[in-house]
C-alpha cells in the first residue's frame, strides 16, 4: 500500500447504524401509504428525491422541483414547478406529497423570494390541485410551539396543519419525536413537549 492512497475512517466502527431519523421515517411511512393505495401516478413537489426515485420504480411519479433535478430513471418525470403556482387544473392530482418542503417557502433559503405567507399560499395551491377524493402527504417539522428560525424553516403545531387543512378528512397522523421515535398513529399528546419534531399527515378531500 502506498502512504499517499491512505484513507483514514476512523469514526464508523459503532454498534449500530446512524441514520437521519425525520428522513428516514417520513418517506418509509410516505412509500407504505403509497403500497396501500396504489395510485396509478403519483406527483410529488420537492420532496425528497430518495423517496421519489424509490417509489417510481413501481408507481409512475412525476416530480417537480424550483431547482429542477436531472433523474434519469424509468417511471420517473422531473420538471420544474413553482408550489406557489402549480402547473396543474384545480382537482386535477389524485396522488400528491410534499414533504419536508413547506416549511422554507418564503424565507430564501433555495432562491425562492422573500415572503412572509409563502407557506400559506404553497398550502393553498396543494389543496387547489388535489381531486376530490385524492390524498395528500404532507410532513413539515411539528413541535409543541409554533416557531420561525429564519432562513432556515419554519416549525408548526398539530393544531396550526389542522386548521391550515380545515374541511379535508385526517386520514393518518404518524410523528417522530425529538428523540427519534417513530409513533406510527400518533396523537396530539405526543407532540406536547417536544421542540423540532417531524410530523407526517396524510389528507383526503
Amino acid at each position: 500500500m502506498e502512504w499517499n492512497d491512505r484513507y483514514p475512517c476512523l469514526n464508523d466502527a459503532t454498534s449500530s447504524t446512524g441514520f437521519d431519523t425525520h428522513y428516514l421515517f417520513h418517506t418509509a411511512w410516505a412509500a407504505r401509504i403509497l403500497a396501500k393505495n396504489k395510485p396509478s401516478l403519483h406527483i410529488d413537489i420537492s420532496s425528497c428525491l430518495r423517496f421519489v426515485s424509490l417509489v417510481s420504480a413501481f408507481i409512475p411519479t412525476h416530480f417537480y422541483d424550483y431547482r429542477p433535478a436531472q433523474l434519469n430513471l424509468s417511471g420517473l418525470q422531473s420538471s420544474r414547478a413553482d408550489l406557489m403556482n402549480l402547473p396543474f387544473d384545480n382537482n386535477s392530482v389524485e396522488s400528491l406529497s410534499c414533504m419536508h418542503v413547506i416549511e422554507h417557502i418564503g424565507l430564501e433559503r433555495y432562491g425562492d423570494p422573500f415572503d412572509p405567507e409563502g407557506d400559506l399560499k404553497a398550502i393553498a395551491e396543494l389543496k387547489r390541485v388535489l381531486a376530490v377524493d385524492g390524498y395528500l402527504l404532507f410532513v413539515v417539522p411539528l413541535g409543541e410551539k409554533s416557531i420561525i428560525q429564519y432562513n432556515a424553516h419554519r416549525i408548526y403545531t398539530y393544531e396550526q396543519i389542522l386548521n391550515y387543512f380545515a374541511g379535508m378528512q385526517l386520514v393518518n397522523f404518524s410523528y417522530i419525536n425529538d428523540a427519534g421515535q417513530y409513533i406510527e398513529g400518533a396523537s396530539p399528546q405526543d407532540t406536547i413537549g417536544q421542540v423540532y419534531g417531524c410530523g407526517c399527515f396524510c389528507f383526503k378531500k
